[in-house]
């Protein structure tokens, strides 16, 4: 239990160090405006997945993946001289799919309210406030029908 505590700490601690690097140590220009979402670590802290997301196109995407490729051994080397450990983990960094999932999913969200909205708007749909009463609950039992 405390190893995996432990093990939680160190990715999170590698998470915010990467962040940081990222954005002032790290210039190679490739890498666009990367955000660090988590940060798994094994448990023999021999490897650290470092998941990212980016703002832009496929093609800004498929570059920055290149270069942070490039870069995952020197932010190593930087890592192992700001945390304590004996040996500091190998660095890989990983596109965020779940994030580009949660987007997609919250954009078809989006839109089907705008689509309700326009419905309401052309009148095929009641307004909320007039939509159906919500079902009235069961009345309670009687004294003689609990018995």
């Amino acid at each position: 239990m405390a190893l995996s505590h432990r093990v939680e700490r160190i990715a999170e601690q590698i998470r915010e160090e990467l962040s940081q690097m990222l954005a002032t140590e790290v210039s190679d220009p490739r890498i666009g405006l990367v955000t660090i979402t988590r940060v798994k670590v094994t448990g023999d802290l021999s490897l650290a997945r470092a998941y990212w997301t980016l703002i832009g196109d496929r093609a800004e995407r498929d570059r920055t993946e290149k270069a942070l490729a490039r870069a995952a051994p020197f932010v190593r080397h930087l890592l192992s001289g700001r945390m304590s450990l004996r040996r500091v983990p190998e660095v890989q960094f990983q596109f965020d799919e779940a994030t580009a999932a949660q987007e997609r999913v919250e954009q078809i969200l989006a839109d089907l309210q705008a689509e309700k909205e326009a419905r309401i708007a052309r009148g095929e749909l009641p307004p909320d406030d007039e939509a159906a009463p919500a079902p009235a609950p069961p009345p309670a039992p009687t004294p003689d029908e609990q018995s």
